[in-house]
């Protein structure tokens, strides 16, 4: 379930209240005149199933309560009642299948902003891997990938290809190339780094490394294992089931890559880099790809269910 908290100017308090009473899946509804102060108006508080929950923000905000007022959501970890079960069962689909579109664009806005933070952690993700490409140590080479925030702009230049959001794409497409080529330079300088005081050596970089060499030699595997990582990440961002980004994230070799590139590169070593390259653009276009069409299926299957139960209730 999720709980809604509005803010409603007092000329259409009963109109939102009739959308909501007439949202299949809402409950637990209540109306507190003049209790809001800035903005002004009165306070309209309900309970809806995830399901059912977009359809009624998108009804809300066509009666422009996003601008002239507020539309709050937040998550219901427990709800002790039988009228939300009942709701539950009333609204269709099922709730972990439901995609808040403006709650997807919020997160992936705020997941696609360049900031120092993201910088930060994609630089030393990519050090990490650094590390673990020299020691051809693939727990390193896990633990970098946990820690790259490289989903977040691919999920957000997802997510304004399919909702048509220009500035979005922008952003992430920014934040993205950006992020890794200050990244990498920075990996570069660390390489040399290391190497000045003796823990790297062009000996290990180009030795026999049979848990990492597969990061500059991709082929149709990396593809596949993108596009499906991809999928599931979109999957675990629509249904509010973040834990499996950590699988995802650990599944595709976006920083390892860059991370080899930017340590081949500081040693001269073209082949390597140009490899190491290849991998990560393979790997950011396969998810990409998969993210935008999870996306596209998710979006025509509920407007599907959407119809059909439209169509119901006119029969």
């Amino acid at each position: 379930m999720l709980h809604l908290r509005l803010i409603v100017p007092p000329d259409r308090t009963d109109d939102a209240v009739r959308t909501i009473e007439k949202t299949v899946g809402t409950t637990h509804l209540v109306v507190i005149p003049g209790a809001a102060r800035d903005p002004a108006g009165d306070l309209v508080l309900c309970d809806v199933a995830r399901e059912a929950a977009d359809e009624l923000i998108n009804d809300l905000c066509a009666l422009g309560l996003d601008a002239s007022g507020s539309i709050a959501v937040e998550n219901v970890d427990l709800s002790l009642s039988k009228r939300a079960e009942k709701a539950q069962e009333d609204a269709p689909g099922e709730g972990s299948d439901a995609v808040l579109w403006d709650q997807l664009s919020d997160a992936t806005h705020e997941e696609s902003t360049l900031s120092v933070t993201y910088v930060a952690f994609l630089t030393l993700a990519t050090m990490i891997a650094a590390c673990g490409v020299v020691l051809d140590n693939a727990i390193l080479i896990v633990g970098a990938m946990a820690v790259g925030p490289e989903f977040g702009p691919l999920a957000g230049l997802c997510t304004a290809l399919v909702r048509r959001r220009p500035k979005l794409a922008v952003r992430a497409l920014v934040a993205l190339v950006a992020g890794f080529a200050v990244a990498m330079a920075l990996t570069v300088a660390f390489s040399l780094a290391m190497d000045a005081v003796g823990l790297f050596t062009e000996p290990k970089l180009h030795g026999h490394r049979p848990n990492t060499g597969f990061i500059y030699a991709p082929d149709w595997f990396s593809f596949v294992v993108g596009l499906l990582a991809g999928a599931a990440g979109t999957l675990s961002l629509t249904s509010a089931k973040s834990g499996a980004l950590v699988g995802v994230a650990i599944s595709v070799t976006t920083v390892p890559a860059a991370a080899n590139a930017a340590v081949a590169l500081g040693y001269g070593d073209l082949a390597q880099t140009k490899g190491s390259v290849e991998q990560l653009l393979l790997n950011l276009l396969a998810i990409l790809l998969a993210g935008t069409l999870t996306l596209l299926a998710q979006k025509f299957f509920w407007a599907r269910q959407r119809e059909r139960r439209a169509s119901r209730q006119t029969v």
